[in-house]
């Protein structure tokens, strides 16, 4: 952070770019850097910044029970409503700290006239605010941003807060610690796991006089090799040279028998020690956590209890237009059910009118048609023509068979003629 702040130009730009102080503002636009986009991210750390040294950790986050905003948290939008909410409460505790009495708005209260205020504290300081208040409902962007920061100074000028010369911490440099390796041993303390095994598995009991004599025994040999050392003669960098050599023959790798009871032992000291270890980090990670999932259950209640306070006669209208509508639901299965059987009574009457349309038109092409009077015309002209040809036959066959008579009776005459014929049948003749 810099030694002093940056003074920030009414539309939240200060990277020493030409512009008009209409940029955001209202006024004559003139074309801005590459780098104006970004600034407010620089103004947005610095605001972070002067917030740490007003601690703004201790005396309002933990008392509002809320979560520390990060670095770029006014400067991108996330939740528009929650970021609205954190900048009121910002603005209105800098504005108390810079010695203006402030009440902390609530999140029932009207955004615009909250807006107004904290704007009207702002001119009062001195500092231009000529955008529109709209800019700031959205509780993020370089507006946001600018007010806040502009807030954080005058309440640093309040405390009397100066800029201190720097102190650089003076660079220790750390020795170098070789690790140790659990797996290698060296042979003395071999030995003495080797004797601790063997007394381990003893059966007999162990004289004293002979432990005091070996004990004697022991001290005087170290003592004597204690002297011996003292009294060495052997050069440094010799014995250097060959404890070198001879280091990695001394070195010797012991595999664990997982067998053995004393290991398994250990283990369960070490799984013990490893889980309480991880428990405590872990409770502190669970509390938190239980700590940010309590406070944003309660905001979600608060939230709630506010959405229904305010669409309660929302609520109510959405009630009565549901009750409306299954009223209307069952009129409409019931007219429905009305509608289908009278469409089925429809399509039987319609059939039947078809019916009778086909009949009537099958009578009426019937009468109209002028075949059956032409086809009788034509019989009893036929008719006619064959009694006239049957007169004729009659007549021809009359004619025939008079004839037929006419020449029998004359062919009786001629033969009485020739016969003698009796005079009494000729008188009865």
């Amino acid at each position: 952070m810099s030694a002093s702040a940056a003074v920030v130009t009414p539309s939240g730009l200060d990277d020493g770019v030409p512009r008009s102080r209409g940029e955001g503002a209202g006024e004559g636009v003139v074309e801005r850097g590459p780098g104006a986009a970004y600034h407010m991210f620089v103004v947005m750390e610095d605001l972070v910044e002067k917030l740490k040294l007003l601690r703004y950790e201790e005396e309002l986050l933990r008392k509002n029970n809320l979560k520390p905003p990060s670095r770029h948290y006014f400067a991108l939008p996330t939740n528009p409503g929650e970021q609205f909410y954190m900048f009121c409460i910002f603005a209105a505790w800098l504005i108390n700290k810079a010695g203006r009495p402030f009440e902390q708005p609530q999140e029932y209260d009207d955004p615009n006239a909250t807006i107004s205020n904290i704007l009207s504290e702002l001119r009062s300081f001195g500092r231009a605010a000529d955008f529109p208040p709209s800019k700031l409902k959205s509780g993020y962007g370089e507006h946001v941003c600018y007010v806040l920061d502009c807030l954080a100074e005058e309440a640093l000028k309040y405390i009397g807060f100066t800029w201190k010369r720097p102190a650089y911490p003076v660079e220790e440099l750390d020795e170098e610690t070789v690790p140790e390796d659990d797996a290698e041993l060296t042979l003395n303390k071999m030995d003495e796991e080797f004797m601790e095994e063997e007394t381990d598995n003893e059966e007999n009991f162990i004289d004293l006089n002979v432990l005091k004599a070996q004990t004697y025994r022991s001290d005087t040999n170290e003592t004597a090799k204690q002297e011996d050392i003292l009294e060495s003669t052997t050069d440094a960098a010799e014995w250097s040279l060959e404890v070198e050599r001879v280091l990695p023959q001394l070195k010797v790798t012991i595999r664990t028998d997982n067998k053995d009871w004393r290991v398994h032992v250990d283990q369960m000291h070490q799984h013990k020690s490893g889980i309480e270890s991880a428990l405590k980090e872990t409770k502190g990670f669970l509390d938190k956590l239980h700590n940010e999932i309590s406070r944003t259950l309660e905001k979600i209640g608060s939230r709630e209890k506010y959405i229904n306070n305010q669409l309660e006669h929302l609520v109510q209208e959405y009630r009565a237009a549901q009750a409306q509508l299954s009223e209307a639901r069952e009129r409409y299965q019931q007219g429905n059910g009305g509608v289908t059987e009278r469409t089925r009574l429809l399509s039987e009457v319609t059939e039947e009118l078809e019916k009778v349309k086909q009949e009537m038109e099958e009578k009426g092409s019937s009468m109209t048609d002028g075949a059956p009077l032409v086809k009788i015309k034509q019989s009893l002209t036929k008719l006619k023509q064959e009694t006239v040809q049957m007169d004729i036959r009659i007549g021809v066959v009359e004619h025939t068979l008079l004839q037929s008579k006419l020449k029998e009776k004359s062919n009786m005459t001629r033969d009485m003629h020739a016969t003698i014929i009796p005079e009494s049948a000729i008188g009865s003749y």
